[in-house]
């Protein structure tokens, strides 16, 4: 299960998470606030920091291989969760959560996340394991969804048709109103979830669909799922604060979805062709970063509008 990695070394690794976010939720944010952009810029340096970081001690415990490996499935899952951003924004948007309690939710949405993602980690790499063939759905799958996602420019999220929410409607009690950052709460004697309990439902359900993309993507680059799972984390540990710092910058970067359709259809092309030709770690890395400043920079001076 562990492969070539120890379990002293898991404990070690989620040990220094949970510590972490200990000290965001239960220090640094104890006391609900509106959580401001240089707040924001401040923890994602943070994350990123300690990312890099660990890249290093990967990079010199197991060789330059596996830390090229670690680089570009932190990249991967990174720039995949700009998509996520934007669809989180919607959610917020959409149930009207009032910002001072936005931390709050990302911060249990991450730790449901991290279940999910050792889960379909695990899972993947038994199955590209136990059945070599899987690697061509998981590649087909990465090229088919790249392909659609040019086609689907426009971002929706179906709240209302959602079978989860469909679901706690139907079988608990919801009330009508937010209850400051509560999840439940009592009214004439019987508890009652609140709205914000919805909204959490919205935010781990898109993770896990985001997740069906990110998890066959960097099992694409490795199928370490000691490095495929850290790297995960780190980005998504960075999710929250880079969401509050880019959230008012969504609108500017018009190009990124293609730039996350061409990322798809490449490491799934990737994934498909790697029986025969095994493209180079680093190549991977050039080609990703490339796609992304492209995008950025075509949205900064070819912006829709001026047409």
């Amino acid at each position: 299960m562990f492969n070539s990695h120890s379990l002293l070394e898991w404990m070690a690794f989620m040990a220094i998470i949970f510590f972490m976010l200990f000290l965001d939720l239960g220090v640094f944010h104890k006391k609900v606030h509106k959580v401001s952009i240089k707040e924001s810029l401040v923890w994602t340096a943070v994350w990123v920091t300690l990312a890099l970081g660990f890249n290093f001690y990967i990079y010199h415990s197991m060789g330059s291989q596996a830390g090229l490996e670690f680089l570009t499935g932190y990249i991967i899952e990174k720039s995949l969760s700009i998509d996520n951003i934007f669809v989180i924004s919607l959610i917020f948007t959409y149930f009207k959560v009032d910002s001072q309690h936005q931390h709050r939710v990302l911060f249990w949405g991450v730790l449901g996340a991290l279940v999910f993602r050792i889960i379909f980690i695990f899972a993947g790499v038994a199955l590209i394991q136990k059945f070599e063939w899987m690697i061509y759905i998981f590649g087909g799958f990465l090229i088919f969804t790249g392909l659609k996602m040019l086609k689907d420019t426009e971002k929706k999220v179906e709240i209302d048709n959602n079978p989860l929410i469909k679901f706690a409607r139907k079988h608990f009690r919801i009330s009508d109103k937010f209850v400051g950052e509560h999840f439940t709460v009592v009214q004439n004697g019987k508890r009652f979830f609140t709205p914000l309990f919805l909204v959490l439902i919205m935010i781990e359900s898109t993770d896990i669909i985001f997740a069906v993309d990110s998890i066959p993507a960097i099992l694409a680059v490795t199928p370490d799922p000691y490095i495929v799972f850290t790297s995960n984390v780190f980005a998504i540990l960075g999710l929250r604060s880079l969401y509050f710092a880019l959230n008012g910058l969504m609108e500017m970067f018009e190009y990124i979805g293609f730039a996350l359709s061409g990322i798809l259809v490449f490491v799934g092309t990737k994934m498909v062709i790697t029986p025969f030709y095994h493209i180079p770690t680093f190549i991977s890395v050039a080609v990703i970063i490339v796609m992304l400043l492209s995008s950025i920079a075509a949205s900064v001076y070819f912006p829709k509008q001026a047409k």
